[in-house]
């Protein structure tokens, strides 16, 4: 029996003979999930639902016998978890990433040179701050925190709790601080909003209706300075425990467009790329950053996240579609260089096309399924151009069955990556998905899985 170390050894290249530790099932099946990186070093600052495990990169780079001096990208770079174990070890790195927001945590997570006196400084001017100005505001915090906040925010917070978390925001706007170290304060802060809020603001969805327990008695400057000190702690450890040489590896972070990194990416330059890119599933990555977004101030409306972000994103929701957009017709440059595919996805939207108007949502799932395939074949077009002969990119994706209809994620991917020149593409499932509501007469009954495309490039 073929074990499934032994498959990926088999896409190595001739001359790389790592020692590969298999990791056993039930690690494996934690790959695209975050539930490794909650408890770890810088990987916990701010929980991300479209987050993959950390061990499966470190796997991955050991497997591939990626080492210093070499370089690792991840096309949809989220909040930096590749580019974090790269660092680690010290492998230079790429990233990309086009939500503006989800970058910036990413940019502090891999930025390590925070001068801890400055940060100390500012966590006490700014619990000075909340002390003076709080009791001054109090009379009035219902209005300040009308005026200040869409309806959302104030649903999310007590009156008390959501003034206190304003007097910091607005402070730490008003220090005079470096860049990073504002950075990281602000980090800090975002990853503090779902834990002190009192309403169930837990990923992905927010319910202003449902009140949770465990924000009960939570301070925000409390809770935001013990944050920001374990922050620190966790780039102590990080540091300790990190390459020695970790420091001398370089890393190029755009809040670009993996579609077409021209300009950004020389070609034939990377040697390995793991990502994992949006999946299939109808998730509106511009949404579930909702609360942060209006919070900050970034974003006041749906209009507004739509304009400055979901615009941005590759096509994964249906929120990002309008029915009369060209850009969500299968492309010409798609359906010439990948008829089989074409001929799949066309099959496919068709009896997407026919089904929508027989629901009552009536979900633009056929354009999404085209949008999400155009958008995919350019970014691995791209990908294929930056690497390198003799090396590998890895894909955690899931499939999908909209309304019912399946669509092999995995396999269209791996075949457009051969209509594009990569050499062969091979399939290793981690998990079955989709079982959590057997018994709801509205989803389908198409069993799905979560699972790895190893990509090589002759």
């Amino acid at each position: 029996m073929i074990t499934y170390g032994e498959r990926q050894l088999a896409l190595l290249p001739d001359n790389i003979k790592p020692v590969v530790e298999n990791p056993d099932n039930r690690s494996r099946r934690e790959w695209g999930t975050f539930k490794d990186s909650l408890k770890a070093p810088i990987h916990r600052w701010f929980t991300y639902p479209a987050g993959f495990s950390y061990k499966a990169v470190e796997y991955s780079l050991k497997t591939y016998g990626v080492t210093k001096g070499q370089t690792v990208y991840d096309p949809f770079m989220g909040s930096g978890t590749t580019n974090v174990v790269a660092k680690t070890i010290g492998i230079n790195s790429y990233g990309v990433e086009a939500h503006p927001f989800i970058f910036e945590v990413a940019q502090a997570k891999l930025d390590w040179s925070i001068n801890p006196v400055d940060i100390r400084d500012a966590l006490n001017n700014i619990e000075d701050e909340v002390r003076v100005r709080k009791p001054v505001m109090s009379n009035s915090a219902h209005d300040i925190l009308k005026k200040e906040f869409p309806e959302l925010i104030l649903k999310c917070y007590s009156e008390t709790v959501l003034l206190e978390l304003l007097i910091i925001r607005d402070v730490l706007l008003s220090l005079p601080l470096s860049r990073n170290s504002y950075r990281f304060l602000f980090v800090g802060l975002a990853s503090l909003l779902r834990q002190v809020s009192s309403a169930a603001t837990g990923w992905p969805y927010i319910a202003p209706k449902k009140s949770k327990i465990t924000s009960n008695g939570k301070i925000p400057i409390v809770e935001f300075k013990r944050c920001i000190y374990e922050m620190l702690d966790d780039i102590r450890v990080t540091i300790a425990k990190a390459e020695p040489s970790y420091d001398d590896a370089e890393h190029h972070y755009f809040n670009e467009d993996s579609r077409n990194t021209i300009g950004l990416i020389p070609n034939n330059s990377i040697d390995h790329i793991f990502t994992s890119p949006p999946y299939l599933n109808n998730f509106d990555y511009a949404d579930r950053t909702r609360l942060e977004l209006y919070f900050f101030g970034r974003a006041k409306t749906w209009r507004d996240i739509s304009d400055t972000i979901r615009s941005r994103l590759i096509t994964s929701a249906t929120t990002q579609i309008s029915r009369n957009d060209p850009r969500y017709i299968i492309s010409s440059e798609l359906r010439t260089c990948c008829p089989d595919v074409f001929m799949s996805l066309q099959t496919a939207t068709k009896e997407l096309s026919k089904l929508r108007l027989q629901k009552g949502g009536k979900k633009s799932y056929d354009l999404l399924v085209s949008g999400y395939f155009n958008d995919m074949y350019l970014s691995l077009k791209d990908a294929f151009r930056v690497l390198k002969n003799n090396c590998v990119a890895v894909y955690v994706l899931g499939d999908s069955a909209p309304y019912g209809v399946h669509i092999p994620t995995d396999e269209f991917i791996g075949k457009i990556a051969l209509n594009l020149g990569f050499s062969e593409f091979k399939i290793l499932t981690l998990r079955e998905r989709g079982g959590k509501w057997p018994n709801n007469p509205q989803r389908h009954k198409v069993k799905l899985k979560e699972s790895v495309v190893i990509l090589k490039k002759s």
